[in-house]
C-alpha cells in the first residue's frame, strides 16, 4: 500500500527560503507537502524522477491579465509551462464589484473572446473561475477603479463624502470575500483622477483586513520620483504594506532616476515602511494607446473619449500635447521617443488585425498620415485602446532590478496559447516567457542572481506579501504547489515578432498536489483554487 500520493524522488530541492538547495524527495498527500528529504522506503501511488532537476514551489505571477484568458481556456497554458501556479489579477481594475450598468459595458467592450457576465462581485468572479475549472490558482486585488466607477462613474472629480463612504464598504466586502488588498493603476482614466486622499481611504480599508496596496503609481517618467514619494504616502498614511507594480524608469532620459528609486525604497524599509515591488524581465513595455493621450480627453468613459477624438478642435490639443514636456500626466508618446518604438499588437476590428506586428511609424507611412492622427484614427476605428509595446526601458535598469531583493515577478499579460482565439492578436514575449527568462537569462546565463534567491523571489517572498498561508515554501504543511524543471535548459523562447511560443525547460508542474504538467505535456487537469487574502483564509 502506498505511502503517499505522489513523490518526488532525487531532485536538487529549492525549498524557497533563499537556502542552499539539497538533494531530497518531495512527498505529498492529498493537496498538502507531507515530507521533505530522502525517503528511500517509502512508496508513492505516483512516482516522478527530478534526478538532476530542480524542484521548488510553484510560482507566483504578481500582475496578471488572465481575467478573461482562463474563461476561454482554463488550462493557464503559457504560464503554467513556466512553472506559475498562482495567478493574481487585478491590476487597478477587477472582475467586480459590478453595477449592472459595468457589467453590459463589460459585454460591449469584449473582443475576440466572449463570455456572459454571470458574477456581481470579485468574490463571486473568482468562484465562478475555481468552479468552471482552472490549472493554475487564482486571486485578485480589488481595483481601486472598478470601485471609482461603480461610484463616481467616469467624471474627472472627487467622490462625494457618501460615495466615498460606499467605496470603503465595497473595500470591506471584497476582503471579506477574500481579495488579496487594493489596487491602482493611477495613469489610466478615471484612475488618473483620483487623489491621494482618496486612495489613503481605500488602503485604509484594506489594511484592517491584513491587506496590501499595489500601486501602478502615478508617473513612470518625468514625475516618476513624484510618483513614488505619492506611493509612500499612502502607504505610510494608510498603515499598511505596499508594493509598487512592474518598478520601471520609462523613457531614456529617466533612466538614471532608478539608483536614487532603488535608494528611496532602501531608506524607507530601513525606516520600518513594509514596500516591496515587481517587475517583468523585459526592457519593453505593454499597454494600450491610451497611454499617448491625456487623461482629460479620456473623461466620461471610452465613448466619450472615442467621441472627442473625432472633433478637429480636440485632435489638434492632443496633438499638442502629446508632444508638450509636462509633469501632470504620464505622457507615454514622449517616454518612447519615436512611432517607430511603439509596436502594434491587438486590434479588435478584423480588418484591422494584418496591422498587428507593425510599428505606428509604419502604419502612418503606410497611411500617409502623422503618427498622433494615426494613433487617434487607429483608437476611433477599432473602438478600443489598441495594445501596444513601448520600448521605453534599459537592459541594464532591468538587471539592476533584478538584484533587488524586495523584487518579486510577474508577467503583466495574459495567460495564453498559441491556438485558437489567442492566434488572433500579437502580445508581449512577457506572456510567454517572463518567469523562465529570470531562470535561464539572468539566473544561468548572466548569473544576476543564483538560483535559491529567484526561487524566493518566485515564491516565498510574494507569498508572505500577499498574507497567504501554507504557500511559497516546499515544507510540511504546505500546499502542494510544486515545479520541477531543468535548471540548464529552462528558457524563453517568445519573441517580439514571434510572441507565440512556449518556453521550454519545465518538466512537471503540481497544483493542490495534482499534476497539471507532466513530461513537459499538459495533463488537462484543473485543480486550481481561489486562494483567499488574509482577510477570509481558506
Amino acid at each position: 500500500m502506498a505511502d503517499y500520493d505522489l513523490i518526488l524522488r532525487n531532485g536538487t530541492v529549492y525549498d524557497g527560503s533563499g537556502s542552499p538547495p539539497a538533494t531530497a524527495d518531495v512527498a505529498v498527500t492529498g493537496d498538502s507537502i507531507a515530507a521533505v528529504g530522502p525517503l528511500p522506503q517509502a512508496r508513492g501511488r505516483v512516482e516522478l524522477d527530478a534526478a538532476g532537476l530542480a524542484v521548488a514551489p510553484g510560482f507566483i505571477n504578481m500582475l496578471s491579465w488572465a481575467n478573461e484568458t482562463l474563461i476561454e481556456d482554463g488550462r493557464s497554458q503559457s504560464d503554467i509551462r513556466q512553472g506559475v501556479t498562482l495567478e493574481v489579477l487585478g491590476e487597478g481594475r477587477s472582475m467586480g464589484p459590478l453595477s449592472e450598468s459595468m457589467k453590459q459595458e463589460m459585454v460591449e467592450q469584449q473582443g475576440d473572446i466572449r463570455f456572459d457576465v454571470e458574477w456581481t462581485t470579485l468574490g463571486e468572479y473568482l468562484e465562478f473561475l475555481e468552479r468552471r475549472g482552472v490549472s493554475c490558482n487564482i486571486t485578485s486585488f480589488v481595483g481601486a477603479a472598478t470601485l471609482r466607477i461603480h461610484e463616481v462613474g467616469y467624471d474627472d472629480r472627487p467622490p462625494t463624502p457618501e460615495e466615498l463612504t460606499r467605496m470603503c464598504a465595497l473595500v470591506r466586502q471584497a476582503m471579506a470575500e477574500g481579495a488579496v488588498g487594493v489596487s491602482s493603476a493611477l495613469i489610466y482614466s478615471p484612475a488618473a483622477y483620483a487623489r491621494t486622499d482618496e486612495l489613503i481611504a481605500l488602503a485604509k480599508e484594506a489594511a484592517t483586513a491584513g491587506g496590501l496596496y499595489a500601486s501602478h503609481i502615478r508617473n513612470e517618467a518625468d514625475g516618476l520620483l513624484e510618483a513614488l514619494d505619492e506611493f509612500l504616502t499612502i502607504a505610510r498614511q494608510a498603515g499598511i504594506k505596499a508594493e509598487v507594480y512592474h518598478l520601471k524608469a520609462s523613457g531614456q532620459s529617466n533612466w538614471d532616476k532608478l539608483d536614487t528609486v532603488i535608494e528611496t525604497i532602501n531608506n524607507a524599509r530601513a525606516d520600518g515602511l513594509p514596500i516591496t515591488t515587481d517587475m517583468y524581465t523585459y526592457a519593453a513595455s505593454s499597454t494600450g494607446l491610451d497611454a499617448v493621450m491625456p487623461p482629460w480627453v479620456q473623461e466620461g468613459g471610452h465613448k466619450a473619449w472615442v467621441a472627442r477624438l473625432r472633433d478637429p478642435n480636440v485632435r489638434a490639443r492632443v496633438k499638442t500635447e502629446m508632444n508638450t514636456p509636462s509633469r501632470a500626466w504620464d505622457n507615454g508618446w514622449l517616454s518612447v521617443g519615436s512611432p517607430d518604438k511603439i509596436l502594434l499588437v491587438g486590434f479588435r476590428n478584423p480588418s484591422l488585425k494584418p496591422l498587428a506586428g507593425k510599428t505606428l511609424a509604419e502604419i502612418a507611412a503606410m497611411r500617409g498620415t502623422p503618427p498622433e492622427e494615426t494613433a487617434m484614427d487607429l483608437v476611433i476605428e477599432d473602438d478600443s485602446e489598441v495594445g501596444a509595446v513601448f520600448f521605453v526601458m534599459s537592459e541594464e535598469n532591468v538587471a539592476r532590478k533584478v538584484r533587488c531583493p524586495w523584487m518579486s515577478f510577474c508577467s503583466d499579460a495574459r495567460s495564453l496559447a498559441p491556438e485558437g482565439v489567442f492566434l488572433k492578436r500579437n502580445t508581449h514575449p512577457r506572456a510567454y516567457g517572463s518567469f523562465a527568462r529570470v531562470l535561464g537569462k539572468y539566473v544561468r546565463d548572466e548569473r544576476v542572481i543564483p538560483m535559491e534567491e529567484a526561487v524566493r523571489r518566485l515564491a516565498a517572498l510574494p507569498a508572505a506579501n500577499l498574507g497567504l498561508a501554507r504557500r511559497g515554501l516546499l515544507a510540511p504543511g504546505y500546499f502542494a504547489d510544486v515545479v520541477v524543471f531543468d535548471a540548464a535548459t529552462i528558457r524563453d523562447n517568445a519573441t517580439y515578432k514571434e510572441p507565440h511560443q512556449y518556453a521550454t525547460g519545465m518538466v512537471h508542474v503540481v497544483v493542490n498536489g495534482t499534476p497539471v504538467l507532466r513530461d513537459g505535456d499538459h495533463t488537462g487537469a484543473k485543480p486550481g483554487r481561489f486562494v483567499r487574502g488574509p482577510g477570509r483564509q481558506c
